[in-house]
């Protein structure tokens, strides 16, 4: 494969990468194998997202992968007196939003001290990288900003047990806006958005003291090839493909309006490879997805095309911890990374569905 990197501008070195062969790390593994001399990945490989335990076949072979839980500071005492890292990017986390809810204690482990076993780690052997990169989320934002009817913004915060068993879906005489790191503030209403809120806090406090460059994205709803079809806390995209494929009509939960911005795991890809080369980066968060919103039913609506499934239904069922509108403004990363989302929906359906249908074994939902 030729480089996609010219010689002036590849980095070179040793890239770390936390959680590294799981669906954002292998899709990055490739990039990263051409644009630097050694690829480090450490991933506990957990059952939920790897049903056999063995090495993912989509790991870039010139990977290597170290099975260890970076909550462990014996991790860190292993890998740290083999490798002295350039770039470290953080992907390890537990990510189901749901889920979180219901393993609070779990989520806050990986999540908050994993990043605090990586990073005291690094500075207990002495290897300060040039640079981490964090993968975020944008559950760090919970409802996010809504404008009146003035154009005042105003943050409602958590929709209640009781304005949504009424089905008091969105903020009356209010609309959502885009969200933006340098104007949203973060309040998020899950635990799982809470313990990344915390991983930036963590990260950014201990590099700035170190003068250790960040790069923080904060990732909308990643979907596409590579994903799992085997955790049920993830993954609405595969899901629906799933139901769709056993010729199901696929339910959608509130009134079908729910707006997300789905983001091809090919342009998350681009963006966090862009994070961990670009020459120059700011420390401040950037937001990553699709440039714009679709709905749910929207996005059930195509993937029940593809298969000549039934239309979907709207159920008027509702899930705690979920958010009623969420979609990036990513002005920054463009500006700061020169990095651009080149994927629409539409096409991003067909590469997940095509991809879907193609692997051995899968059962419909």
């Amino acid at each position: 494969m030729t480089s996609p990197f010219p010689p002036s501008s590849r980095p070179g070195g040793t890239v770390l990468v936390t959680g590294g062969a799981g669906f954002i790390g292998c899709a990055i593994s490739t990039p990263l194998a051409e644009a630097f001399d050694r690829v480090v990945v450490v991933d506990n490989l957990h059952p939920q997202i790897h049903e056999s335990g063995e090495r993912p076949v989509e790991l870039d072979a010139r990977a290597e992968l170290i099975v260890a839980d970076v909550a462990e500071a014996a991790t860190w005492d292993k890998v740290l007196a083999d490798v002295t890292p350039d770039v470290v990017i953080h992907l390890a986390a537990e990510t189901g939003t749901g889920q979180s809810l219901e393993e609070s204690t779990r989520h806050t482990h990986v999540n908050v001290v994993g990043t605090s076993q990586l990073l005291d780690g690094l500075n207990r052997h002495g290897k300060l990288p040039r640079r981490i990169v964090l993968s975020s989320s944008r559950a760090v934002y919970g409802e996010g900003a809504w404008q009146d009817a003035d154009g005042r913004l105003f943050y409602p915060g958590q929709r209640t047990s009781t304005t949504l068993d009424q089905a008091q879906w969105d903020f009356p005489g209010a609309a959502p806006v885009a969200m933006k790191a340098s104007e949203t503030f973060p309040a998020p209403v899950s635990v799982y958005g809470a313990t990344k809120l915390a991983q930036e806090h963590v990260l950014q406090a201990w590099a700035k003291s170190f003068g250790v460059e960040t790069v923080v994205l904060r990732l909308q709803n990643v979907y596409g090839p590579g994903q799992s079809l085997i955790n049920p806390y993830t993954g609405i995209m595969s899901l629906f493909c799933r139901m769709a494929m056993g010729g199901k009509s696929i339910p959608l939960y509130e009134d079908g309006e729910v707006r997300r911005d789905f983001v091809l795991i090919d342009d998350v890809a681009s963006a966090i490879v862009a994070g961990a080369t670009s020459p120059q980066v700011q420390g401040e968060p950037m937001d990553i997805g699709s440039g714009e919103f679709q709905t749910i039913g929207t996005a059930a609506k195509l993937i029940a095309a593809h298969y000549g499934a039934p239309a979907p239904h709207v159920t008027g069922q509702y899930r705690q911890g979920d958010v009623r509108h969420a979609w990036a403004d990513v002005s920054a990363a463009r500006e700061v990374l020169g990095w651009t989302p080149q994927c629409s929906l539409e096409q991003g359906i067909d590469r997940l569905a095509n991809w879907i249908d193609a692997q051995p074994g899968v059962k419909p939902a």
